[in-house]
């Protein structure tokens, strides 16, 4: 995919206004810059290459998980590997964000890929259950510290012009690992076994990590206004970044980790004594989402809150839906478990499609409709998902529809990135980036809660270990999940319509 982006030219330094001499010859013309050119080329493999071995990652493990969960008898234990990641990268994420706007982004990003491949190691070498989900929290700690800073490298080392380009080659990047890691991670598994899925990663992620860091220390390095080469804009005047970490924050995010955790522990251990945890859950998140996310973000007030807004009602709403989607092919359509994941492989490329067309120059003043059309786009997709359950309509068109429902979140989600960095001020832009992929997280647990009750609710049914049949699954209890979904993304055709200021 083409990753370059070509912006006018600027005005010759030359040109005085008087007019060459007859004969003079032509000034040299200064090729246009672009994510790939000298200056930048370097960096952005380099970033771009982190993405790609994250995304790898994330959609390989889900394939070696249940394996290692049975040999290390932890089935009992499986979920835990999962929400262990979720809980410590949101403390990761918030401070990452601090980290990044007091002392630059190049610490955070050292540690948190340390701690990311640390992770990976003490998950693959693990002989007890209880280690590997220690790994699992240690890797969710790196992966919110790295995906912060990437941000915030974007904002610092790219000029606005070239930020939707490169958000584009983020997207880009989890294209070929959606198709080719859950089968890449399945023959290493089957051969070799499940360790290596984990062991291999931290030995390829050497080569990015020696490209981009050096990078980033030249063009993004130390606090605000310091960075040596740095071609974000200046700090507002007055503005310096605080020396120290803000603790409030801080205790905040260590509240948002611990109430999404007991939330998950709930939710996971269905029992009248699971309503304690759950209300400690719930009473220890509000206050530490109020006070993470930008204020009037739950009212969507314009500008950044409801960017902030927007990217939690998009992700959530999408990915809870898309979760449901292979097993209501295989319960109510008789697929395979490969065939109906395939069904969902074609959504990579065009996501990365709808990323690519929101970084063209000339659609950069329709962004705020480009997102109004992407969300119209998921919320076509999530309603007609259902469609399916009448088995005269052919099974084929939920891939039709969830690719076109892929390309929305291609203009949306890469669009909210764009937004946030330019409504940021430079020494703000960590702190917001961490909101952004708080909102995203979070919406992700939240709706993902509530979609799963209502399906057990309407006779889901329950799902075999081998999660290639369910029992007593009833078609109503799929469209009791796709069409609140579809709701949800439809009102995020209104807050689309507010994230630009007036």
């Amino acid at each position: 995919m083409d990753l370059t982006l070509t912006v006018m030219t600027a005005p010759n330094p030359r040109d005085t206004g008087v007019a060459e001499p007859a004969g003079a010859p032509a000034p040299a013309v200064v090729p246009d810059d672009t994510v790939l050119s000298r200056r930048y080329r370097a960096l952005s493999i380099g970033v771009v290459s982190v993405v790609l071995l994250i995304a790898f990652e994330a959609t390989a493990v889900g394939t070696a998980m249940p394996v290692a969960a049975r040999e290390l008898n932890g089935v009992p234990l499986y979920a835990f590997a999962f929400s262990g990641y979720f809980t410590t990268s949101l403390f990761g994420m918030v401070l990452s964000g601090q980290w990044s706007d007091r002392r630059g982004p190049l610490a955070p990003l050292t540690w948190g890929i340390a701690s990311f491949a640390a992770g990976l190691l003490i998950g693959g070498t693990a002989g007890a259950m209880w280690l590997f989900i220690l790994g699992r929290a240690v890797q969710g700690l790196g992966g919110g510290l790295v995906i912060v800073a990437l941000y915030v490298v974007v904002g610092r080392a790219y000029p606005e012009r070239l930020r939707p380009a490169i958000m584009a080659a983020f997207a880009a990047a989890w294209v070929v690992p959606s198709i080719v890691g859950p089968l890449a991670s399945g023959a290493v598994t089957e051969h070799l076994g499940w360790r290596w899925v984990f062991l291999g990663i931290p030995v390829i992620v050497v080569l990015p990590v020696a490209l981009a860091l050096p990078q980033i220390r030249r063009l993004a390095s130390g606090p605000v206004g310091d960075a040596p080469g740095a071609a974000g804009p200046a700090p507002h005047p007055g503005a310096e970044a605080p020396a120290s970490f803000d603790r409030r924050r801080i205790r905040l995010a260590l509240a948002i980790s611990f109430g999404a955790g007991l939330l998950q522990y709930a939710a996971q251990d269905l029992r009248w004594l699971s309503l304690l945890p759950g209300a400690l859950g719930v009473a220890l998140l509000v206050p530490a989402v109020l006070g993470l996310l930008p204020r009037g973000t739950w009212r969507a007030a314009r500008g950044l809150p409801s960017v902030v807004l927007l990217r939690g009602v998009a992700a959530g709403s999408f990915i809870a839906a898309e979760s449901f989607v292979p097993l209501m092919l295989v319960t109510q359509r008789g697929l395979s478990p490969t065939l109906a994941g395939f069904s969902l492989a074609a959504g990579g490329g065009t996501w990365a499609l709808g990323s690519w067309v929101q970084s063209r120059p000339r659609l950069e003043p329709h962004r705020e409709r480009l997102m109004t059309v992407g969300m119209l786009l998921v919320a076509f997709a999530i309603a007609a998902a259902p469609s399916v359950l009448i088995h005269s309509v052919p099974a084929w068109t939920l891939a039709v529809a969830w690719g076109f429902g892929c390309f929305g979140m291609g203009l949306v989600i890469s669009s909210t990135s764009v937004l946030l960095l330019h409504l940021s001020a430079p020494e703000e832009a960590g702190t917001n980036s961490a909101a952004l992929q708080i909102s995203d997280g979070l919406s992700n647990v939240l709706l993902l809660a509530i979609g799963g009750a209502a399906f057990a609710a309407l006779g889901g049914g329950t799902v075999s270990h081998a999660a290639t049949e369910a029992t007593g699954s009833h078609p109503a209890a799929f469209a009791a999940v796709f069409l609140p979904m579809a709701a949800v993304a439809l009102a995020g055709v209104w807050v689309a319509a507010r994230v630009r200021e007036r």
